[in-house]
């Protein structure tokens, strides 16, 4: 079954985070082979871009071949986001009081020291990319999470029970919700009321014998006394 348009946008979220940890990934590694795994600070990043990439790439590959996966359900995807974002955050901020020594200015390491420049370098990228990528993590969260509230909000309750890449929804936006069954049943039953019409359903307009064809009463020859109230019997006023 193919992706729904909302879950073509939420798979390529989630794409868009693996390229970015994905390069993070590589650049960690690179800086803690240049430190031998040294420093825990260094190791956080290296560490924590493994595990989000295992377990995103995981949810994104169920979205490929189930239809009914529940790590794809909005509250499902919504937990796992804001717990990488946790991490993320502590972390990054864990690591940056350890990068704060390094040189932010790369050119001022003496060109015999290529490796160490070319190491400067990465590390600089790195610690812009580990923030940017918990940026998106976060945003992606509370964007997932706003769409599945409004949708609930508007009748789509089967929002929280289907995975977002196979999501489409049966109320339309602006529809009221009150009305929402009977439309999808029979959408012409339901009419819009004209204030400009308001004295046709006034109950207490005089009736009025011409309006009901050649067949009508009389005015003036119909007795309302003819209606026998009590008995729930007509009498033809013409008799007499």
């Amino acid at each position: 079954m193919a992706f729904s348009t909302v879950g073509s946008k939420k798979v390529a979220a989630h794409v868009s985070i693996l390229l970015i940890n994905l390069i993070v990934l590589i650049l960690s590694a690179r800086v803690n082979q240049f430190q031998d795994f040294f420093f825990i600070a260094d190791r956080f990043p290296f560490i924590l871009s493994i595990i989000t990439f295992v377990l995103l790439g995981a949810m994104t590959v169920v979205d490929f071949v189930s239809n009914s996966s529940v790590t794809g359900r909005p509250q499902f995807e919504v937990g796992v986001l804001s717990v990488f974002g946790i991490f993320w955050l502590a972390f990054n901020a864990f690591s940056a009081s350890r990068w704060a020594s390094c040189p932010l200015n790369c050119s001022t390491i003496p060109n015999d020291f290529p490796d160490t420049v070319q190491w400067c370098q990465e590390l600089s990228a790195l610690r812009v990319l580990v923030w940017i990528e918990w940026l998106m993590i976060l945003f992606i969260a509370a964007l997932t999470l706003r769409f599945a509230i409004s949708q609930n909000s508007r009748g789509n309750t089967h929002v929280f029970k289907t995975p977002l890449s196979r999501y489409t929804p049966t109320v339309p936006a602006g529809q009221n919700t009150e009305y929402a069954f009977g439309a999808q049943n029979n959408p012409a039953s339901y009419t819009t009321y004209n204030p400009s019409n308001a004295a046709a359903y006034n109950h207490s307009n005089t009736f009025e014998p011409a309006a009901y064809g050649s067949n009508a009463f009389e005015p003036g020859v119909y007795n309302s006394n003819s209606y026998n109230t009590q008995s729930m019997q007509y009498h033809d006023a013409r008799l007499g």
